[in-house]
């Protein structure tokens, strides 16, 4: 599989949500995370079960 960079746009509010779950991994698994396994795990989990985006 390749690695792809991509440049997205993320707001505020959801930067700070992905950050807090970044933060809380680091501490639960005492390993690193970095920000992209964050936004490629939640992404997986949300592809998972897809809804609307028309919100």
């Amino acid at each position: 599989m390749a690695i792809r960079r991509v440049t997205i746009v993320l707001r505020p509010e959801n930067e700070a949500k992905l950050r807090k779950v970044q933060a809380e991994l680091i501490y639960k698994t005492n390993k690193g995370k970095s920000f992209s396994e964050i936004i490629n795990c939640i992404i997986a989990e949300g592809l998972k079960h897809p809804r609307s985006c028309d919100e």
